[in-house]
């Protein structure tokens, strides 16, 4: 990488933080089971899967190995499996592998589940056709996002796909925060205003707008191969909260 990239990497970097995100999610868990998160598979995520792999014949994608990172309980996983792709989980909480577990039984499916941080994916390289990121990165920091990405494009084969579906900049609960406080420039340490979607996910929460996830990705040599918005509305459309949905690729 040159220098005037490495330069660039460095201030996306900006700050770090605390460790609260894994704690959060193993209460949440162990409290509430498969109610802390949803059942069925996100809609994009099958969008995703439909255009680009669904042409394959069903008994050919078992050769296709897909990697869920923060795979939590299972919602999606069990889908893709069902849809006969060779499938993996990795989560940092034990609780969420052990609903993970279940739910793929439930469904009568399998995945290779590991409890572990994204950050450091502890696979080979170039190993995964698809690395699937719904929802879960945006825990991270932004100088941990990078170490992530570069991890991604580690063990992702050569043309192998990138999804990541992430809250944008462009969501109320970014742009009304308070009472929350910024931790940095993209980074809230919770979400605590009453009337916002997702009140009480109370850890450091960061967000991202379009361009510049297409910048990052740039950076890395991650090939950008489609980038929307999806916006949802909640409280009687008062609320909005918007995703940046992206695929991407590695060239080499």
């Amino acid at each position: 990488m040159v220098e005037g990239r490495e330069v660039i990497l460095r201030n996306v970097c900006k700050q770090g933080r605390g460790m609260t995100c894994k704690n959060w999610y193993d209460k949440s868990y162990e409290k509430h089971g498969f109610s802390a998160q949803r059942l069925y598979p996100n809609e994009e995520f099958l969008r995703f899967l439909g255009r680009n792999f669904f042409k394959i014949p069903f008994g050919y994608r078992k050769n296709i190995k897909l990697l869920e990172v923060g795979c939590g309980s299972g919602a999606n996983l069990w889908a893709a499996a069902r849809e006969g792709f060779d499938c993996y989980g990795i989560d940092f909480s034990k609780n969420s592998i052990e609903l993970c577990t279940q739910m793929l039984n439930k469904w009568n499916t399998s995945a290779n589940l590991y409890v572990g941080d994204m950050k450091d994916l502890p696979y080979n390289e170039n190993y995964f056709d698809i690395i699937v990121d719904i929802f879960s990165s945006y825990c991270l920091s932004s100088q941990d996002f990078i170490s992530f990405l570069t991890s991604v494009k580690k063990v992702l084969k050569p043309k192998g796909m990138f999804f990541s579906y992430h809250p944008s900049t462009e969501s109320d609960a970014f742009i009304n925060y308070h009472p929350t406080n910024k931790i940095d420039e993209w980074t809230l340490d919770g979400i605590k205003r009453k009337d916002s979607p997702y009140v009480g996910n109370d850890y450091p929460i960061r967000f991202i707008s379009p361009q510049q996830y297409q910048n990052i990705l740039e950076l890395l040599e991650l090939k950008m191969h489609e980038l929307e918005i999806v916006d949802r509305s909640y409280n009687k459309m008062s609320e909005k909260f918007q995703f940046v949905v992206i695929s991407a690729y590695k060239s080499y």
